[in-house]
């Protein structure tokens, strides 16, 4: 048996190296070198045009399945369990439940039925809660050939489960080891060449070649994950000495940015593989890393921040003011810790086509790891980043106003729900300065003092930023 089995084991050997040399050879030539380059050959972009024809076909096929057999596809389409009126304000709302509103009374007073109108706002609130539902997944009203979803689309008929069954060989027998592959060469490359630069004497010629290793690393990150990106209006770029602020979805935001052009980056000192990241990166470029215990000093954090936007040399600050991921559908409450520096804001709104994947992390739901797995299991990563023109403090503005106004211009750009809620309720419960305040609105309609621009949904929150908030006046948790 020798004299069989040796023949076997060297065409085995030769088969390997053939494959090990043809992988490394399509590795280098049409992703690393494209990226270290930056150019693009089109293969992502022709790749993401031939998933859609695949979705239209796999739609058609699911229709025409049910409709044979009877079944729903979709749920109905709502737009919430609610039918709710326009906000008015409270004493609109009241006297209309009253049945006065036409004969407003002289003398404001209680009245019983006021407490109806309070239960119909807390149940309106617990049925159709509008912040909750931004920290879990967009369900896709039709099949993207993912597990993700509602519906078992997959065994509709056997066609779609023959093309489930190639994609799921695809993803995970082709994609997912070339995606791990990039994505330890992008890592390994940013963290060997960032140190070794970090010998370099000459402070110029280290910053320089660091953003040129940051942009080639971060493009073969990017590619990791298939990331198919357009950007617009690239002449509202953010610039040396200012803050970059952005809606934040996963984090892979930052790649998706830093593939684009070169920032410094704000956060807490961290352990492990992200701790040796972090110290690679800070020695060749001016990233800005806190240790815990200086975390709680304000003063310190805006010092920094401050003296660093100061230098004119250094890359512009990147922050995601919500504080947490927010499912691709909204903005909630910027914090303004990042708005009382006195510079330059660059906001820029990023919106991912749910269709190739769910680019939203549930922290609370999924680690660091697995949430890479599942991304780099996906089909692609497709995204628009719109750059919006520069904004600063206007006179007689606080930082709140200002936090506010930013907000709203990144969410009419990105196609976003503009919230007032703090994304730290996905966490926390409702401060009691909240209540408080529904509570000196409702005091002010018994006293007669209620103000008719006063709007019973809320807005006056936005205003509400109470000291005792860390998060609010610290960028380092903005991350």
């Amino acid at each position: 048996m020798a004299w069989f089995t040796i023949p076997v084991e060297n065409l085995l050997c030769k088969c390997l190296c053939i494959f090990i040399t043809v992988w490394l050879t399509l590795l280098i030539v049409f992703i690393i070198v494209p990226a270290v380059l930056g150019i693009s050959f089109g293969i992502r972009r022709l790749y993401m045009r031939t998933l859609l024809k695949i979705f239209e076909w796999a739609t058609s096929r699911m229709e025409m399945g049910a409709k044979e057999k009877n079944q729903q596809l979709y749920k109905p389409c709502s737009n919430g369990i609610i039918a709710k009126k326009p906000p008015t304000s409270l004493q609109q709302d009241l006297q209309e439940l009253r049945g006065s509103a036409s004969c407003p009374r002289s003398e404001p007073q209680f009245e019983m039925a006021d407490i109806f109108f309070f239960c119909r706002r807390g149940m309106e609130s617990i049925l159709d809660d509008e912040v909750t539902k931004r920290f879990s997944s967009q369900e896709l009203d039709s099949w993207n050939l993912l597990t993700r979803s509602n519906y078992n689309f997959r065994h509709i008929s056997l066609r779609l489960t023959v093309i489930w069954g190639l994609g799921v060989l695809i993803r995970y027998g082709v994609l997912l080891p070339l995606r791990v592959t990039l994505a330890v060469t992008g890592i390994g490359l940013l963290v060997v060449l960032t140190t070794l630069l970090g010998f370099l004497p000459n402070r110029e010629l280290r910053f320089s070649l660091s953003e040129k290793i940051h942009l080639m690393c971060h493009r073969i990150c990017v590619r990791a994950l298939t990331a198919i990106i357009t950007y617009h209006n690239r002449e509202n770029k953010p610039k040396n000495g200012g803050i970059c602020v952005s809606n934040h979805t996963t984090p892979i935001d930052v790649i998706i940015l830093a593939n684009d052009g070169c920032y410094s980056m704000v956060g807490q000192v961290h352990g492990g593989l992200m701790g040796m990241i972090q110290r690679a990166m800070v020695k060749s470029s001016p990233h800005i890393w806190f240790e815990r215990s200086e975390v709680k000093d304000r003063h310190l954090v805006a010092k920094r921040l401050s003296d660093h936007v100061a230098d004119k040399t250094k890359q512009p600050i990147l922050i995601f003011p919500e504080g947490t991921c927010i499912n691709n559908t909204s903005v909630m409450m910027f914090k303004k810790g990042s708005f009382e520096i006195a510079c330059t804001v660059y906001p820029v709104a990023i919106k991912y086509d749910p269709r190739f994947g769910d680019a939203f992390w549930n922290s609370s739901k999924f680690g660091m790891v697995y949430y890479l797995l599942r991304m780099m299991s996906s089909w692609a990563v497709v995204c628009s980043v719109w750059y919006l023109p520069p904004m600063n403090r206007e006179e007689g503005e606080d930082a709140v106003q200002f936090a506010n106004r930013v907000k709203a211009a990144i969410a009419e750009q990105g196609g976003l729900v503009d919230l007032i809620w703090d994304g730290g309720l996905k966490r926390a419960k409702v401060k009691d300065a909240f209540k408080e305040e529904q509570q000196n609105l409702y005091s002010k309609v018994l006293l007669g003092e209620q103000d008719e621009g006063d709007l019973g949904d809320n807005k006056h929150l936005e205003d509400e930023n109470p000291e005792e908030d860390e998060r609010n006046q610290d960028p380092t948790k903005e991350q």
